[in-house]
């Protein structure tokens, strides 16, 4: 099995051709997420913070085997191409390994989470209500993952379409999910904020159910639904993949700090409008995210195939692409950031001091699309070609040595509103931003071997 089209001269139509249906996948996930916030924001602003919140503080619990299992598409690329579509295929099996080592962390997340949450600073109605929701929707923490393995493994194939229906059909199913639980419908129970995490559920795991089934049946048509899989390669996947896990992780643990800690101390309305000028940013973040994942399939392949020299002129193609993406949507927060946030707004009586606050961040959230666009491409870049190890370190350092301890004591110690807390986003995505691009330029990655020269398909 050959790869020829990959390995042409990359052009913006090429990298396109992947990046659609991954910017689609990405970009479902986005409405899943707009539509719980949305779809309870009726429900005043203590269940808007509780969902938004939940959602939040679930995907940070999984993004460490989220993280790992990226890595499942710096292998398959490589290897795929240099013509190896069997050893691409055990590193499919290898990350749903972690998957269903995912599962088992999700249950006992979910077990350990009322005692997470009440040991912090959430007003009681918002901490009922983010129990309830997070009781169900870690239920699918397994599948999730699960999707994301196979996603990245198909991916790496340059066979994107096919993780798109799977994410399409997650999305169709929650959307459907929280009509029918949230308010009760066709004689279902209202639910309210515990309905959204139950819709999450059902639809993430009915989703990766009809994946698996595709992939394994893939694996029939080869004469083989599993092949002989390798102890030594799964650990050298572990090698590259957790710290590429605990580089999410570590990451978006801050974020939690700053969200749970730092932005908590502002009071319910700041949480909640925070929470909802993030989501708002998923949409510039997720497409942009999709086309970087694009432009590191092909450097993956390039690598693969040893045409390390292609490497910096997709690198900077991908650049391009997302920052004009990331530019029409900072512009869009500058113009209409009333219109843009209106849609999250409920039934509560401070309606207006809500909106002011949210459209105060909202526009000051487009200062970092730019660093966000270089982020993006430049990490997705390193990790494709193994670089792992310093993008844990430089995300170590930068969110923990600067963010953190910068968002608390400005914010919280020396009494910084909101304007501050948004500030520090900035200027967090900004230095990263200039680490990993002097980290690209310098060329560490056309060292690395991520894969083992010893395996042969």
């Amino acid at each position: 099995m050959n790869a020829p089209e990959p390995l042409q001269p990359a052009r913006l139509k090429t990298l396109l051709v992947l990046a659609w249906p991954i910017i689609i996948s990405r970009s479902s996930q986005v409405v899943v997420g707009l539509c719980d916030a949305v779809m309870v924001a009726h429900l005043g602003k203590a269940a808007l913070a509780a969902t938004t919140t939940g959602a939040f503080n679930a995907f940070a619990l999984l993004i460490l085997p989220m993280g790992v299992v990226f890595i499942v598409s710096s292998f398959t690329s490589q290897l795929f191409g240099s013509g190896d579509a069997l050893g691409a295929r055990r590193f499919g099996f290898y990350g749903l390994a972690v998957a269903g080592l995912a599962q088992v962390f999700s249950l006992l997340g979910l077990l350990g989470a009322p005692w997470v949450l009440a040991r912090l600073g959430y007003a009681e109605d918002v901490r009922m209500l983010m129990a309830s929701y997070l009781n169900l929707r870690l239920l699918s923490g397994g599948a999730a993952i699960g999707i994301e393995a196979l996603a990245n493994y198909y991916g790496g194939l340059g066979r994107t379409r096919l993780p798109m229906v799977a994410s399409v059909t997650a999305m169709v199913l929650n959307v459907l999910g929280c009509w029918l639980f949230i308010d009760g419908h066709l004689g279902a129970p209202a639910m309210g904020v515990a309905g959204s995490g139950l819709a999450s559920a059902l639809a993430t795991n009915i989703a990766f159910v009809g994946l698996l089934g595709f992939f394994l049946y893939e694996g029939r048509a080869l004469g083989r639904v599993v092949p002989r899989l390798s102890g030594r390669e799964f650990l050298r996947m572990l090698r590259f993949g957790i710290p590429s896990g605990f580089n999410w992780f570590l990451e978006f643990f801050a974020f939690n700090f700053f969200i749970n800690v730092v932005v908590v101390g502002l009071g319910t309305s700041a949480l909640a409008a925070m929470m909802a000028v993030l989501q708002v940013n998923s949409v510039s973040f997720m497409p942009a995210f999709g086309m970087a994942s694009a432009g590191a399939i092909l450097v993956g392949q390039s690598i693969g195939a040893g045409q390390k020299d292609r490497v910096p002129g997709i690198v900077w193609l991908t650049f391009k692409a997302n920052a004009v993406w990331q530019t029409v949507v900072g512009l869009a927060y500058v113009a209409i950031p009333a219109v843009l946030f209106r849609p999250f707004l409920g039934d509560d009586v401070d309606r207006d001091a809500f909106l002011a606050v949210g459209v105060r961040m909202l526009t000051l959230s487009a200062a970092w699309q730019l660093f966000d666009a270089t982020v993006n491409t430049v990490a997705e870049a390193l990790r494709a070609a193994g670089d792992t190890a310093f993008m844990l370190w430089a995300r170590v350092v930068v969110a923990w040595a600067l963010f953190v301890p910068g968002s608390y004591l400005t914010v919280r110690v020396m009494g910084g509103g909101d304007v501050v807390a948004v500030a520090w986003v900035v200027v967090y995505l900004a230095v990263l931003a200039v680490v990993l691009t002097v980290r690209f330029r310098r060329g560490a990655w056309r060292k690395l071997q991520l894969v083992d020269p010893l395996a042969s398909g």
